[in-house]
């Protein structure tokens, strides 16, 4: 079991540049890869998803690449000409319009053309292997610190899962009375109304009957049980399994329900409220399983 969150961090270089690329999990349902990748290194996008995608299977995945260029060597250039045209601009602008200001470094590196980047083409193919490299790193340190948080999230979803099972097994042996002390409700219910029944009566008898078919949670039960067990052995295995258990999740509430609306027996409804108070918390846990 991993966690959906997690973080990695990985260096490499190559004679043209050191690259440190950073990779970042958070919780999300579906898998979503966003890449901050410089201009120089948007040819990489498509392999670094695959990269990505062929590790990670759930999450929202944030990588971010940070180069530094060897000295003379893909360093950006800044095109000085362009950069005075944009400040005579800006003068017989703030002349013209009287405006009040200053013209910042930071202002004017923004402006477009000032500040020329490498281009993307001239990437060589060892700084394209480090960048693999970089990448790879960072998506094992990720992978590691998602598979510490998964084995705490596995002892959490272990122990209430243990206590779901103790529930349902406290239920299974309340049921055989449930018939018996509905045969004594329906009998003081008609009491109550002037009407005494003798306790072989059949006429009681067959409403008794009627009314535990009715509220006969066994089948519910069952299903209860096969579902518990599918998640424990689910919850066991290294693959992407938050789905799976999300898919239980759901079908353990519906029959949570159900076995709710059939009980009619009050320690029975609060071992069911009991039940369903634990089940939002293997929820809130299961929704950060990868």
């Amino acid at each position: 079991m991993r966690s959906m969150t997690g973080y990695g961090r990985g260096r490499a270089a190559s004679d043209q540049c050191k690259v440190v690329v950073e990779v970042q999990a958070l919780n999300k349902r579906q898998t979503e890869i966003i890449l901050n990748l410089p201009d120089a290194f948007s040819s990489l996008e498509a392999e670094i998803r695959a990269a990505i995608d062929r590790k990670v299977h759930r999450g929202r995945i944030t990588a971010s690449l940070r180069p530094t260029f060897v000295r003379g060597e893909h360093a950006p250039n800044v095109n000085r000409r362009l950069a005075k045209d944009y400040v005579d601009l800006f003068k017989r602008m703030q002349k013209e319009l009287e405006l009040a200001g200053e013209i910042g470094i930071e202002t004017l590196l923004r402006a477009p053309g000032v500040l020329e980047l490498p281009d993307q083409k001239e990437l060589r193919p060892e700084t394209r292997q480090a960048v693999m490299t970089a990448l790879e790193t960072a998506l094992e340190h990720l992978l590691a610190m998602r598979a510490r948080e998964g084995a705490h999230l596995w002892r959490d979803l272990t122990r209430r899962i243990k206590t779901l099972r103790g529930n349902l097994g406290k239920i299974r042996k309340l049921q055989p009375h449930a018939a018996q002390r509905l045969r004594n409700s329906l009998r003081e219910r008609l009491r109550s109304f002037g009407v005494e029944v003798s306790i072989d009566d059949d006429r009681l008898a067959k409403e008794v009957v009627f009314f535990a078919e009715r509220s006969d949670f066994s089948e519910e039960l069952s299903r209860l049980e096969s579902h518990i067990d599918q998640f424990r052995v689910t919850s066991e295995k290294e693959d992407a399994i938050g789905r799976t258990l999300e898919f239980l999740c759901q079908e353990i509430g519906r029959e949570l329900n159900t076995l709710s609306a059939k009980a009619n027996n009050a320690e029975i409804s609060q071992l069911v409220v009991h039940s369903k108070a634990e089940l939002e918390k293997i929820r809130e846990q299961v929704s950060n399983v990868e």
